[in-house]
């Protein structure tokens, strides 16, 4: 066969002009130092993760590579997960295999929610299921967003309904891991200004439409009046409450409501675009702050670890979809690093288990 029989067969290259926006990732030729962190330098409690299958999982598998990860506990937020056994499945696999290493949040269910009396029954419920052992509740974004009673009218997160069950839940004093809304850019126009484009065109389905959807504005505050409302329960505002990106409205929700503490998950890539401003705002809300992933992803923790851990600079995000940018390392000192990843988690969880972590 000729030379130009095989360049005839060979694949044609695209030219420079047809490659796309999604396919440009050139590997950068920067060379800095770099520090692959497989390992969290301290044990940490993962305070936002979702194990679906826990009542038949094998959790000896699970731990084994939380342990190569220097993960103490993980919090597991979908207990009920649809049925009332899941959650007594879920507690029972985890004392019968793996007692201390895993913690479980209950749910809600809100159908029937304008059927009186339907607050107090879901307070009770809370109430059963922390008398079973759940150890705080976990309440989806559709809660806002979604959620609609028999007359199809949209359930607000701040709906007087449900006061019942936050109430119950300071009076129980279990925490409720809230997540409100989704990044802000899913409200704006999805155009070429919109930084969130690539993953609206990878998830079209995220795309919120004004008129149809309500604002982001609008969920954030009916959050903001349930943490008011209710100032004798802990709330953990998931996410970093999607105000990651503009840290200094986050502090001042946090200043007025002491009753809210914050976690990083999935928004990892916004801190690492800002390592200075966002190891400041740590220093000053160290004990505001707790270590949250969200899906459950060996490998992407390495990434975490980076950022929080090291000064390195210009190193690729996990997903590019979240973050077309570069990370930088904030290099967090120990003492911030303990807190964000085992101390403020012990004062809020107090059936951990001591012997896992470092004693003073």
């Amino acid at each position: 066969m000729s030379t130009t029989s095989l360049w005839l067969l060979a694949p044609l290259a695209l030219s420079p002009q047809d490659v796309t926006f999604e396919e440009y990732d050139p590997p950068s030729t920067l060379v800095v130092p770099a520090h692959e962190i497989t390992r969290a330098r301290y044990p940490f409690v993962d305070v936002h993760n979702h194990q679906w299958q826990m009542p038949t999982q094998d959790l000896d598998e699970t731990v084994a590579a939380m342990d190569a990860l220097n993960m103490a506990v993980m919090v597991n937020l979908s207990g009920r997960a649809g049925d009332d056994d899941h959650l007594a499945g879920c507690l029972e696999n985890v004392r019968a295999n793996q007692p201390g290493r895993f913690l479980v949040f209950t749910n809600l269910d809100y159908e029937g929610i304008e059927q009186p009396g339907w607050g107090e029954r879901m307070a009770q419920q809370v109430a059963d299921d922390v008398a079973l052992g759940a150890a705080g509740l976990k309440i989806y974004k559709s809660l806002g967003m979604r959620v609609r009673d028999a007359s199809g009218a949209r359930v607000p997160v701040d709906d007087e309904r449900i006061d019942p069950v936050w109430k119950k839940c300071g009076e129980l004093g279990v925490p409720v891991l809230i997540h409100s809304a989704d990044p802000a850019p899913f409200w704006q126009p999805w155009d070429a200004r919109n930084e969130r484009w690539l993953e609206l065109k990878e998830k079209p389905e995220r795309k919120r439409e004004p008129g149809v959807d309500p604002s982001w504005e609008e969920l954030i505050a009916e959050q903001t009046r349930v943490f008011a409302k209710h100032s004798g329960t802990t709330f953990i505002n998931a996410h970093m409450g999607w105000m990651a990106n503009d840290l200094d409205r986050l502090g001042r929700l946090l200043d007025e409501h002491p009753n809210v503490v914050t976690e990083i998950g999935a928004v990892l890539a916004e801190l690492g675009r800002q390592p200075r401003h966002a190891a400041r705002w740590f220093e000053r809300y160290q004990d505001r702050v707790l270590f949250g992933k969200d899906a459950w992803a060996p490998g992407e923790y390495h990434v975490y670890f980076r950022v929080l851990e090291t000064d390195d600079e210009y190193f690729d995000y996990y997903r590019r979809r979240h973050g077309h940018w570069k990370m930088y390392g904030m290099a967090l000192p120990d003492e911030i690093l303990r807190k964000l990843y085992y101390e403020n988690a012990l004062r809020l969880f107090p059936q951990l288990d001591r012997d896992l972590f470092p004693r003073d």
